[in-house]
């Protein structure tokens, strides 16, 4: 398992935010070569890509590198000349706008012949971002299109536009707009178990509008949330990291319930509680969490 409390997007086309992005503190740091990089510095910024990978002084985290949409010319050369460039150093690939399971399972082929040409023994992970209304209704079966894929990703602006929505309507719209697709992605990654990330904040200056956000995702499941600014990051991991009293209920919780089940009882009271096993399912992940943090 990867943290993954904060996803900081950096241009790959751009050296110096490059080397700035390998001593942030984000659990994971992705190069992008799609929205950030204009068409005619697709090529270049490949190469940017790999020397950053391969040469740069990386903080503890996840390497990752979003390629262009599987439906532009980009998309395998992108693959192709980062996975051979950086190697080992890669850790995973984010793939954006799949609409089915066989996007994942092509960029899968592709890794694995990369990887066995290459002599590679590392698995490069995947994860996908659901943003088109096609991916939507195929989420389930492209959770489970391939062993390599780590994390489902929902990106609101794109699929704003597949969906149709309209510009401004959330200030009208008698709820959040985003939640049928916010729960469908996060059930179905669960389902699968494997992670879901909640997508970009875009007013990188509004810290309270970012961390509300953070609280809403983490609240029905996901695990992080995009930064496509340095300064969103230290909020992200905050959000999305238990609080230690939290954790340490919820140890005090699960020792109590393994005694009284040692006991041969099938629940118990803790501080006032009632707890069963659904409880202590509850609560598990939150151990689990901390103990992926280090808490």
């Amino acid at each position: 398992m990867r943290l993954r409390r904060s996803e900081l997007s950096t241009p790959g086309s751009s050296e110096k935010m490059l080397v700035k992005a390998a001593g942030s503190d984000a659990d994971l740091v992705f190069c992008d070569l799609e929205d950030a990089v204009a068409p005619n510095e697709k090529a270049s910024a490949r190469g940017k890509v790999v020397h950053a990978l391969t040469s740069l002084d990386w903080k503890p985290g996840t390497r990752a590198v979003r390629i262009n949409d599987l439906e532009t010319p980009y998309a395998y050369r992108d693959i192709i000349e980062v996975v051979e460039g950086a190697g080992a150093a890669l850790d995973l690939l984010i793939v954006p706008k799949v609409k089915a399971a066989r996007d994942v399972w092509w960029v899968d082929v592709l890794l694995t012949q990369l990887e066995e040409s290459l002599g590679l023994t590392k698995r490069i992970g995947i994860e996908v971002l659901i943003e088109e209304v096609e991916a939507l209704i195929n989420v389930e079966e492209i959770a489970t299109a391939s062993p390599r894929l780590e994390a489902l990703i929902f990106g609101p602006g794109d699929y704003s536009a597949s969906q149709g929505v309209r510009p401004g309507a959330d200030a009208s719209y008698p709820g959040d707009i985003w939640h049928y697709a916010r729960n469908k992605i996060v059930v179905a990654a669960r389902a699968a178990r494997i992670d879901a990330v909640d997508g970009p904040f875009a007013a990188f200056n509004d810290d309270a509008g970012y961390r509300t956000q953070c609280r809403y995702s983490e609240a029905i499941g996901y695990i992080g949330k995009w930064a496509i600014h340095p300064n969103q990051i230290n909020a992200a991991n905050e959000e999305f990291s238990p609080d230690p009293a939290e954790v340490a209920h919820a140890r005090k919780v699960a020792a109590a319930y393994a005694e009284a089940q040692a006991k041969g009882l099938g629940s118990v009271a803790v501080d006032g509680d009632m707890i069963d096993v659904a409880s202590v399912r509850i609560l598990q992940n939150t151990i689990d969490r901390a103990d992926l943090i280090g808490m």
